[in-house]
């Protein structure tokens, strides 16, 4: 009964994630359609994880997705535990139990969903959102992914705000960095911008161009880490984009290396990922694989930064 009232009160429609339902000026197409299906996906994961009581139930679920949009359903159901274990006074653990079991495939995706119950819940419940997880390599470095997720969750639900005026966040100390916390959302927004424009890549290069030169670096890196993860862009879409970006085509390999380590981590990489991945940054799969693994970044070595943006730079240096 209650898992029935949770998502009656808390799951969005399906329709209300659609993009003319959304407003965004995206042009009905094959590349919309497709990329409507991610965040229903999401919808999907967030109903079985806000209803069901069995984590059992939830990952069988889970395993009949198809492998390409799975791991955007296992964000939903991340977001979904995050939320039950807020309720629970932050004495939850469902979602360490997923991200230490069937989710680590996706962790990725996973902090993302953490960063989209963010956007639901008062700020005094983030400091427990993330579960402690000691064996990862991961932890803490890519929690900032949940911050990403919180700029995704705003620009594509308060597009107005967000992307039209352009507002900033309040900083807040996520991993003891509060000066970053807005470069991480601008990370977030900047992958908005590929679904808001229906990945038209001169709309999308027009989009990121209207931000004050400031933003654009991370702005280009989210929009990188959309086209490579989600698709939907042809070949030479993407070639173009690399060529639009300019200055900035480090950072857009930078958030493409980030998509492919992903995909290859989740165990799963479809066709656009490999294009998207010699279209934007010249490398292989592989390759590009590779140039993520040889220039990982451990908490201990982030310094002054957040080890996170240490990984970022070392990537987008390999492009210069």
């Amino acid at each position: 009964m209650f898992g029935s009232l949770r998502k009656r009160v808390l799951t969005p429609a399906l329709a209300e994630v659609t993009f003319a339902k959304r407003g965004f000026p995206a042009v009905p197409s094959e590349a919309t359609r497709r990329l409507e299906a991610i965040p229903q996906a999401v919808i999907c994961g967030f109903e079985w994880g806000i209803e069901m009581g069995d984590l059992w139930g939830v990952e069988r679920r889970l395993s009949m997705v198809d492998p390409e949009l799975r791991g955007f359903a296992y964000e939903g159901v991340t977001m979904a535990y995050t939320i039950r274990d807020a309720m629970a006074g932050g004495r939850g653990n469902r979602t360490r139990n997923l991200l230490n079991g069937s989710g680590y495939p996706h962790i990725f995706l996973a902090y993302i969903g953490i960063g989209f119950a963010m956007a639901r819940l008062p700020r005094p419940l983030w400091r427990k959102v993330v579960p402690v997880l000691g064996e990862s390599p991961y932890y803490p470095t890519m929690t900032w992914l949940a911050v990403d997720g919180y700029g995704f969750d705003r620009a594509y639900f308060d597009t107005r705000r967000w992307v039209d005026r352009q507002q900033l966040p309040t900083p807040y100390p996520w991993d003891g960095a509060p000066d970053y916390f807005p470069r991480a959302v601008d990370q977030g927004i900047g992958r908005a911008l590929w679904f808001i424009h229906g990945a038209r890549a001169v709309d999308v290069a027009a989009a990121v161009d209207r931000f004050p030169r400031s933003r654009r670096a991370d702005l280009w890196s989210g929009v990188g880490l959309a086209s490579a993860f989600a698709g939907g862009g042809t070949y030479d879409d993407l070639a173009w984009l690399a060529a639009a970006a300019g200055d900035y085509r480090p950072h857009l390999a930078q958030g493409t290396v980030f998509a492919v380590k992903a995909r290859v981590h989740a165990g799963f990489v479809p066709a656009h990922t490999g294009s998207a991945a010699t279209a934007l940054t010249g490398l292989s799969v592989d390759e590009a694989v590779a140039v993520a693994d040889s220039t990982a970044v451990t908490p201990q070595q982030g310094g002054d930064e957040p080890a996170y943006e240490k990984w970022r730079q070392r990537i987008a240096a390999r492009f210069r």
